[in-house]
């Protein structure tokens, strides 16, 4: 075992890191989609 297995900095899951970052990357794309959406809607 090396000095990093032994002296962990965050001991949390990382299924939970990793659906935190999915759900903000969607949110973000889908907010990008929409603000899109809207303006292709009021050009036209």
């Amino acid at each position: 075992m090396n000095q990093f297995e032994k002296n962990v900095q965050s001991k949390r899951n990382d299924a939970v890191d990793s659906g935190v970052g999915f759900i903000v990357s969607f949110g973000f794309f889908a907010t990008m989609f929409a603000i899109a959406t809207l303006i292709q809607f009021l050009g036209s």
